[in-house]
Protein backbone atom coordinates (compact mmCIF):
# COMPACT_ATOMS: atom_id res chain seq x y z
CA UNK A 1 0.00 0.00 0.00
CA UNK A 2 1.19 3.57 -0.43
CA UNK A 3 2.26 5.51 2.24
CA UNK A 4 0.81 9.39 2.37
CA UNK A 5 3.58 9.86 4.98
CA UNK A 6 6.54 11.73 2.85
CA UNK A 7 9.81 10.93 4.00
CA UNK A 8 13.47 12.69 2.67
CA UNK A 9 15.28 10.02 0.01
CA UNK A 10 18.68 10.96 1.99
CA UNK A 11 17.75 9.87 5.41
CA UNK A 12 16.53 6.78 3.58
CA UNK A 13 19.80 6.64 1.82
CA UNK A 14 22.70 9.49 3.30
CA UNK A 15 24.87 7.37 0.41
CA UNK A 16 22.79 9.14 -2.13
CA UNK A 17 24.35 12.89 -0.71
CA UNK A 18 27.70 12.00 -0.29
CA UNK A 19 28.55 13.98 -3.17
CA UNK A 20 27.18 16.65 -1.48
CA UNK A 21 28.38 18.77 1.98
CA UNK A 22 27.03 21.74 4.04
CA UNK A 23 24.01 24.16 3.20
CA UNK A 24 23.93 22.07 -0.21
CA UNK A 25 23.26 18.72 1.93
CA UNK A 26 20.54 20.30 3.78
CA UNK A 27 18.83 21.51 0.98
CA UNK A 28 18.92 18.22 -0.87
CA UNK A 29 17.58 16.81 2.04
CA UNK A 30 15.05 19.15 2.77
CA UNK A 31 13.50 19.24 -0.86
CA UNK A 32 14.12 15.48 -2.01
CA UNK A 33 10.60 14.29 -0.03
CA UNK A 34 9.45 11.26 -1.50
CA UNK A 35 6.13 9.19 -1.15
CA UNK A 36 6.61 5.46 -0.21
CA UNK A 37 4.91 1.84 -1.29
CA UNK A 38 5.03 -0.93 1.09
CA UNK A 39 4.53 -4.11 -0.20
CA UNK A 40 4.34 -7.70 1.26
CA UNK A 41 5.89 -10.66 0.88
CA UNK A 42 4.08 -12.36 -2.58
CA UNK A 43 3.59 -12.05 -6.10
CA UNK A 44 3.59 -7.88 -7.12
CA UNK A 45 1.81 -6.73 -10.15
CA UNK A 46 4.51 -4.76 -10.87
CA UNK A 47 3.53 -5.29 -14.92
CA UNK A 48 0.22 -2.95 -13.99
CA UNK A 49 2.63 0.47 -13.74
CA UNK A 50 3.89 -0.78 -17.36
CA UNK A 51 1.91 2.45 -19.13
CA UNK A 52 3.25 5.11 -16.45
CA UNK A 53 4.40 7.93 -17.95
CA UNK A 54 8.27 8.38 -19.01
CA UNK A 55 8.52 11.32 -16.97
CA UNK A 56 8.42 9.22 -13.43
CA UNK A 57 11.90 8.56 -12.63
CA UNK A 58 11.51 4.91 -10.97
CA UNK A 59 11.21 2.78 -8.06
CA UNK A 60 14.04 3.30 -5.42
CA UNK A 61 14.38 0.31 -2.64
CA UNK A 62 14.53 1.31 0.29
CA UNK A 63 14.65 -1.84 2.08
CA UNK A 64 13.37 -6.05 1.40
CA UNK A 65 14.09 -8.12 -1.59
CA UNK A 66 12.58 -8.72 -4.24
CA UNK A 67 12.93 -10.64 -7.30
CA UNK A 68 12.20 -9.93 -11.36
CA UNK A 69 11.43 -13.39 -12.84
CA UNK A 70 11.64 -13.19 -16.86
CA UNK A 71 10.21 -15.96 -18.82
CA UNK A 72 11.26 -16.79 -22.24
CA UNK A 73 10.31 -20.44 -23.84
CA UNK A 74 10.31 -22.96 -21.31
CA UNK A 75 13.03 -21.28 -19.45
CA UNK A 76 12.74 -18.48 -16.15
CA UNK A 77 15.58 -15.97 -15.40
CA UNK A 78 15.82 -14.15 -12.56
CA UNK A 79 17.42 -11.24 -10.91
CA UNK A 80 17.67 -10.35 -7.02
CA UNK A 81 16.70 -6.80 -6.07
CA UNK A 82 17.36 -5.30 -2.73
CA UNK A 83 17.99 -2.05 -1.29
CA UNK A 84 19.50 0.41 -3.36
CA UNK A 85 18.43 -0.43 -6.63
CA UNK A 86 16.06 1.44 -9.00
CA UNK A 87 13.19 -0.52 -11.28
CA UNK A 88 11.77 1.17 -14.21
CA UNK A 89 8.42 -1.09 -14.54
CA UNK A 90 8.04 1.27 -17.36
CA UNK A 91 9.47 2.28 -20.87
CA UNK A 92 9.15 5.53 -22.63
CA UNK A 93 7.93 3.65 -25.83
CA UNK A 94 7.21 0.03 -26.15
CA UNK A 95 8.27 -1.52 -29.11
CA UNK A 96 7.02 -5.11 -30.57
CA UNK A 97 9.65 -7.58 -30.07
CA UNK A 98 11.19 -10.11 -32.00
CA UNK A 99 11.44 -12.55 -28.83
CA UNK A 100 8.85 -12.04 -26.96
CA UNK A 101 8.74 -12.76 -23.20
CA UNK A 102 7.27 -12.27 -19.79
CA UNK A 103 7.79 -10.47 -16.73
CA UNK A 104 6.88 -11.63 -12.81
CA UNK A 105 7.85 -9.83 -9.89
CA UNK A 106 7.87 -11.63 -6.61
CA UNK A 107 8.78 -10.46 -2.94
CA UNK A 108 10.47 -12.31 -0.46
CA UNK A 109 10.79 -9.84 2.34
CA UNK A 110 8.08 -6.67 3.07
CA UNK A 111 9.61 -4.43 0.65
CA UNK A 112 9.96 -0.79 0.84
CA UNK A 113 9.37 1.52 -2.66
CA UNK A 114 10.19 5.25 -2.65
CA UNK A 115 8.52 6.87 -5.43
CA UNK A 116 10.27 9.09 -7.40
CA UNK A 117 7.45 10.26 -9.59
CA UNK A 118 7.48 13.57 -12.21
CA UNK A 119 7.92 16.10 -9.27
CA UNK A 120 10.78 14.15 -7.74
CA UNK A 121 11.99 14.52 -11.09
CA UNK A 122 11.85 18.37 -11.50
CA UNK A 123 13.51 18.70 -7.73
CA UNK A 124 15.96 16.51 -8.98
CA UNK A 125 16.99 18.38 -11.62
CA UNK A 126 18.44 20.97 -9.09
CA UNK A 127 20.69 18.40 -7.54
CA UNK A 128 22.95 17.35 -10.30
CA UNK A 129 25.22 15.17 -7.59
CA UNK A 130 22.07 13.43 -6.56
CA UNK A 131 21.17 12.69 -10.05
CA UNK A 132 24.53 11.13 -10.58
CA UNK A 133 24.35 8.74 -7.52
CA UNK A 134 21.24 7.01 -8.53
CA UNK A 135 22.46 7.00 -12.13
CA UNK A 136 25.69 5.10 -10.26
CA UNK A 137 23.09 2.78 -9.21
CA UNK A 138 21.33 1.48 -11.81
CA UNK A 139 24.73 1.28 -13.69
CA UNK A 140 26.12 -1.29 -10.11
CA UNK A 141 22.83 -2.90 -11.60
CA UNK A 142 24.13 -3.48 -14.97
CA UNK A 143 27.21 -4.51 -13.70
CA UNK A 144 25.85 -7.10 -10.81
CA UNK A 145 23.62 -8.65 -14.26
CA UNK A 146 26.97 -8.86 -15.81
CA UNK A 147 28.79 -11.01 -13.27
CA UNK A 148 25.36 -13.38 -12.85
CA UNK A 149 25.24 -13.88 -16.49
CA UNK A 150 29.43 -15.10 -16.24
CA UNK A 151 27.91 -17.24 -13.32
CA UNK A 152 24.95 -19.12 -15.60
CA UNK A 153 28.22 -19.95 -17.55
CA UNK A 154 30.40 -21.64 -15.46
CA UNK A 155 31.01 -25.45 -15.77
CA UNK A 156 29.74 -27.21 -12.94
CA UNK A 157 26.34 -26.70 -11.30
CA UNK A 158 28.33 -26.41 -7.83
CA UNK A 159 30.82 -23.94 -8.95
CA UNK A 160 27.72 -21.51 -10.18
CA UNK A 161 26.19 -21.88 -6.63
CA UNK A 162 29.38 -21.26 -4.96
CA UNK A 163 29.73 -18.31 -7.49
CA UNK A 164 26.71 -17.32 -7.09
CA UNK A 165 26.49 -17.46 -2.83
CA UNK A 166 29.74 -15.16 -2.61
CA UNK A 167 28.57 -12.99 -5.03
CA UNK A 168 25.17 -12.45 -2.70
CA UNK A 169 27.34 -12.29 0.06
CA UNK A 170 28.99 -8.76 -0.90
CA UNK A 171 25.21 -7.10 -0.10
CA UNK A 172 23.55 -9.24 2.26
CA UNK A 173 26.68 -10.97 3.92
CA UNK A 174 27.63 -10.74 7.44
CA UNK A 175 30.57 -12.72 9.16
CA UNK A 176 29.84 -14.84 11.73
CA UNK A 177 32.61 -17.29 13.94
CA UNK A 178 30.75 -20.47 11.66
CA UNK A 179 31.40 -18.24 8.14
CA UNK A 180 29.63 -15.62 6.16
CA UNK A 181 26.15 -15.83 6.22
CA UNK A 182 23.89 -14.79 3.59
CA UNK A 183 20.50 -13.55 4.78
CA UNK A 184 18.27 -13.60 1.71
CA UNK A 185 15.64 -15.94 1.76
CA UNK A 186 16.20 -17.81 -1.69
CA UNK A 187 14.38 -20.62 -2.14
CA UNK A 188 15.80 -23.15 -4.43
CA UNK A 189 13.07 -22.40 -7.21
CA UNK A 190 14.54 -19.04 -7.23
CA UNK A 191 18.32 -20.59 -6.95
CA UNK A 192 17.79 -22.22 -10.11
CA UNK A 193 16.50 -19.33 -11.82
CA UNK A 194 19.86 -17.49 -11.14
CA UNK A 195 22.39 -19.65 -12.11
CA UNK A 196 20.62 -20.94 -14.72
CA UNK A 197 19.77 -24.78 -14.29
CA UNK A 198 16.93 -26.81 -13.19
CA UNK A 199 15.66 -27.40 -9.79
CA UNK A 200 16.30 -31.19 -9.37
CA UNK A 201 20.03 -30.55 -10.92
CA UNK A 202 20.60 -27.73 -8.13
CA UNK A 203 19.01 -29.40 -5.50
CA UNK A 204 21.30 -32.36 -6.06
CA UNK A 205 24.22 -29.95 -5.77
CA UNK A 206 23.05 -28.25 -2.76
CA UNK A 207 23.18 -31.10 -0.51
CA UNK A 208 26.89 -32.30 -2.29
CA UNK A 209 27.88 -28.91 -0.90
CA UNK A 210 25.81 -29.07 2.39
CA UNK A 211 27.65 -32.54 3.07
CA UNK A 212 30.69 -30.61 2.51
CA UNK A 213 30.35 -28.22 4.72
CA UNK A 214 30.70 -25.20 1.67
CA UNK A 215 27.12 -24.21 1.37
CA UNK A 216 24.34 -25.21 4.23
CA UNK A 217 20.80 -23.20 4.40
CA UNK A 218 19.70 -23.05 7.80
CA UNK A 219 16.85 -23.25 9.49
CA UNK A 220 16.24 -19.68 9.48
CA UNK A 221 16.68 -20.06 5.69
CA UNK A 222 20.10 -18.11 5.26
CA UNK A 223 22.71 -19.51 3.99
CA UNK A 224 25.97 -20.39 5.51
CA UNK A 225 29.10 -19.67 3.49
CA UNK A 226 32.29 -21.33 4.60
CA UNK A 227 36.10 -21.39 3.19
CA UNK A 228 36.92 -18.66 1.00
CA UNK A 229 35.40 -16.89 -2.08
CA UNK A 230 35.43 -18.30 -5.32
CA UNK A 231 35.43 -17.24 -8.95
CA UNK A 232 38.99 -16.04 -9.18
CA UNK A 233 39.94 -15.96 -13.10
CA UNK A 234 41.75 -19.44 -14.00
CA UNK A 235 44.12 -20.53 -16.41
CA UNK A 236 41.49 -22.10 -18.70
CA UNK A 237 39.83 -18.50 -19.04
CA UNK A 238 43.39 -16.55 -19.32
CA UNK A 239 43.47 -19.25 -22.53
CA UNK A 240 40.34 -18.86 -23.50
CA UNK A 241 40.54 -14.46 -23.21
CA UNK A 242 43.77 -15.04 -25.69
CA UNK A 243 42.27 -17.64 -28.21
CA UNK A 244 39.27 -14.79 -28.88
CA UNK A 245 41.49 -11.81 -28.93
CA UNK A 246 40.25 -9.88 -26.05
CA UNK A 247 42.56 -8.12 -24.08
CA UNK A 248 41.56 -7.55 -20.46
CA UNK A 249 43.64 -6.41 -17.57
CA UNK A 250 45.19 -9.58 -15.59
CA UNK A 251 43.79 -10.71 -12.42
CA UNK A 252 45.47 -9.01 -9.04
CA UNK A 253 48.08 -10.66 -7.29
CA UNK A 254 46.49 -12.90 -4.71
CA UNK A 255 47.65 -11.51 -1.34
CA UNK A 256 48.12 -15.24 -0.44
CA UNK A 257 50.99 -17.63 -1.46
CA UNK A 258 50.31 -19.74 -4.44
CA UNK A 259 49.27 -23.70 -3.36
CA UNK A 260 52.51 -25.00 -4.81
CA UNK A 261 55.78 -22.56 -3.93
CA UNK A 262 57.52 -23.86 -7.34
CA UNK A 263 54.41 -23.06 -9.07
CA UNK A 264 54.25 -18.50 -10.07
CA UNK A 265 51.35 -17.09 -9.54
CA UNK A 266 48.63 -17.04 -12.52
CA UNK A 267 48.78 -12.73 -12.89
CA UNK A 268 52.88 -12.95 -13.84
CA UNK A 269 52.03 -15.25 -15.87
CA UNK A 270 49.39 -13.62 -18.29
CA UNK A 271 51.21 -10.73 -18.41
CA UNK A 272 54.61 -12.47 -19.67
CA UNK A 273 51.93 -14.04 -22.31
CA UNK A 274 50.17 -10.86 -23.24
CA UNK A 275 53.68 -9.76 -23.99
CA UNK A 276 54.73 -12.65 -25.92
CA UNK A 277 52.02 -12.34 -27.89
CA UNK A 278 52.54 -8.51 -28.90
CA UNK A 279 55.85 -9.34 -29.60
CA UNK A 280 55.01 -12.33 -31.90
CA UNK A 281 52.43 -9.94 -33.53
CA UNK A 282 55.13 -7.07 -33.81
CA UNK A 283 57.30 -9.81 -35.64
CA UNK A 284 54.49 -10.66 -37.70
CA UNK A 285 53.70 -7.09 -39.10
CA UNK A 286 57.57 -6.67 -39.89
CA UNK A 287 58.28 -10.06 -41.54
CA UNK A 288 54.60 -8.95 -43.48
CA UNK A 289 56.55 -5.86 -44.38
CA UNK A 290 59.32 -7.17 -45.71
CA UNK A 291 57.89 -9.94 -47.27
CA UNK A 292 55.57 -7.37 -49.47
CA UNK A 293 58.72 -5.50 -49.71
CA UNK A 294 60.97 -8.39 -51.41
CA UNK A 295 57.93 -10.13 -53.83
CA UNK A 296 57.41 -6.02 -55.20
CA UNK A 297 61.46 -6.36 -56.27
CA UNK A 298 60.87 -9.50 -57.31
CA UNK A 299 57.99 -8.74 -59.92
CA UNK A 300 59.98 -5.89 -61.17
CA UNK A 301 62.97 -8.38 -61.64
CA UNK A 302 60.60 -10.54 -63.64
CA UNK A 303 59.26 -7.71 -65.77
CA UNK A 304 62.82 -6.67 -66.82
CA UNK A 305 63.82 -9.89 -67.57
CA UNK A 306 60.18 -10.20 -69.70
CA UNK A 307 61.33 -6.94 -71.54
CA UNK A 308 64.96 -8.36 -72.11
CA UNK A 309 63.58 -11.78 -73.52
CA UNK A 310 61.65 -9.73 -76.28
CA UNK A 311 64.44 -7.52 -77.63
CA UNK A 312 66.47 -10.35 -78.10
CA UNK A 313 63.72 -12.26 -80.00
CA UNK A 314 62.84 -8.98 -81.93
CA UNK A 315 66.07 -9.27 -84.21
CA UNK A 316 65.61 -13.48 -84.85
CA UNK A 317 61.97 -12.35 -86.57
CA UNK A 318 63.54 -10.25 -88.77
Amino acid sequence: MTDARLIALLDADPDLGRLLDGDALAEARRKLVVRQHTVSPGPWDGERLRDAGPEHVGLFVVEGVMTRELALADNVSAELIGPGDVVRPWQASGPERLVPVGVRWTVLQPTRLAVLDSRFAAVLAGHPEVNAMLIDRMAERTQRLSVMQAISQLNGVDRRLLTLFWHLAERWGRVTPEGVVVTAPIPHRMVAQLVGARRPTVSTALSQLAERGELVRRPDDSWLLTGAPVGVPTEEAARIVRRRRRRFEPPPAQAHPPEHEHEPPIAPRITELHDALTAVREDNSRFRAEFNALRGEAVELIGRLETQRERRRSPARH
